[in-house]
């Protein structure tokens, strides 16, 4: 049986070009998503997916991810000693769902080179990686999803989403055997990083959830830079096929862009309708324009 999945690792160096000017000094992954910063769901769902060591790979500016994943005594005392109970047990159990470790990408260099930062760390067996643009709501946490097959065939296991084929040249595309239809389990034969629509071997695109076998830090460090200059983990996976079995599970959820202003906009909207004390407020601004 394979060892516990335990560690999770988040890419969190990106510069957020498509958010300029507000990223030129804030952290993309702390722009709010309703109520809290958008890598706050993904670290809930590695969480609730039973991951006690969270790995961020951060650079320069992402400070405020540290300070916001610590301890804050000065805010705590505070609102203890004005009787904001429920809002202190909100703030302290921020700090303390899990272990956080932070590993510096000197310079962002693709999502291959931020998964080979975190090396140090989660060389000794099987972790999860979460892409924190990718939020997902679902019933059981996408990852867990993941982690389910993983127990069940072993190897590496990526998540999948049938995407319209006019959209796959925005993802890496798996050409796969349908290996558990009911499951939605595939069994991948090879992956093409942003084909175009003539070249895609399907519709399915990988999506921002990973578990990946401890293998992959050297193949990465043997990969050359491939598209945009960048190391694609899209490539290295590929080798990992010769090695090992990598599947595909088409995981069971709702996915929320937030990795442009126009997706991540949405996604705010969309939540906030979810939300009965919120829905009344978007729906009240938007009467205001008709």
């Amino acid at each position: 049986m394979s060892p516990k999945i335990s560690r999770c690792l988040f890419p969190a160096a990106g510069l957020g070009t498509r958010f300029l000017p507000v990223t030129k000094e804030i952290a993309k992954e702390m722009l709010p998503l309703v109520n809290r910063p958008i890598i706050s769901y993904g670290v809930e769902e590695a969480v609730n997916s039973g991951c006690n060591d969270i790995v961020i790979i951060t650079g320069r500016t992402k400070r405020s991810i540290e300070d916001y994943f610590d301890r804050s005594f000065e805010l705590e005392n505070l609102l203890k000693s004005k009787g904001s109970i429920k809002l202190y047990e909100i703030i302290h159990a921020i700090a303390s769902m899990a272990n956080f470790m932070y590993v510096r990408q000197p310079e962002p260099l693709g999502l291959g080179h931020a998964v080979l930062c975190g090396e140090p760390i989660c060389r000794d067996s099987y972790f999860g990686v979460i892409l924190p643009d990718d939020v997902i709501k679902a019933e059981s946490p996408a990852l867990s999803q993941l982690i389910r097959v993983h127990e069940k065939l072993g190897g590496s296991v990526i998540a999948l989403e049938e995407v319209p084929r006019s959209e796959v040249s925005r993802y890496g595309i798996v050409d796969a055997d349908v290996f558990d239809e009911t499951e939605g389990i595939y069994k991948i034969r090879d992956m093409v990083e942003k084909p175009s629509v003539h070249e895609s071997p399907s519709r399915l695109a990988i999506i921002g959830r990973y578990i990946l076998s401890p293998k992959i830090f050297k193949i990465l460090s043997d990969t050359e830079a491939g598209i945009g200059g960048e190391l694609q983990l899209t490539d290295a996976l590929r080798r990992l096929l010769q090695e090992e079995p990598v599947w595909g599970v088409i995981y069971k959820g709702e996915r929320f862009d937030c990795g442009t202003q126009d997706g991540w906009f949405a996604a705010n909207v969309k939540l906030a309708m979810e939300t009965p004390e919120l829905r009344r407020i978007v729906i009240e601004a938007v009467k205001n324009f008709f």
